[in-house]
């Protein structure tokens, strides 16, 4: 679960502005991709399921993002990092401003390669 802080543009609904950056942040895309037809995404989409206004701040809301844990690689902190953040910093006025990470998927990360000890020594 992600919660971002967005300013939608003039005339942008904070719906579609939400819409737009789940979108952008799974499986959305400005340019057709040949293997667009070989797999169904909706079930790889994230989706932007509430949206709030930010007390005290005009035209600014806080979209709350859900993805599926089937969009990104078990044990890659990497992968899962791009997938959220990657694209969607083209967009401007967006912020991640909390992010959950379920521990099902936690606990699929192996941690540092020599142990804990070796890592702070």
């Amino acid at each position: 679960l992600a919660a971002f802080r967005v300013t939608p543009q003039p005339g942008v609904p904070p719906e579609e502005a939400g819409a737009a950056v789940a979108a952008e942040s799974s499986t959305g895309t400005w340019t057709t991709v040949w293997t667009d037809g070989l797999t169904s995404l909706d079930r790889y989409k994230g989706r932007c399921y509430h949206i709030e206004s930010v007390v005290g701040e005009e035209n600014q809301y806080i979209a709350y993002v859900a993805y599926p844990l089937d969009l990104f690689e078990e044990g890659s902190v990497t992968n899962m990092f791009t997938s959220i953040v990657g694209n969607v910093f083209g967009f401007k006025a967006l912020r991640l401003e909390d992010l959950r990470i379920p521990t099902s998927y936690s606990k699929t990360f192996q941690g540092p390669p020599h142990g804990i000890q070796v890592e702070r020594a």
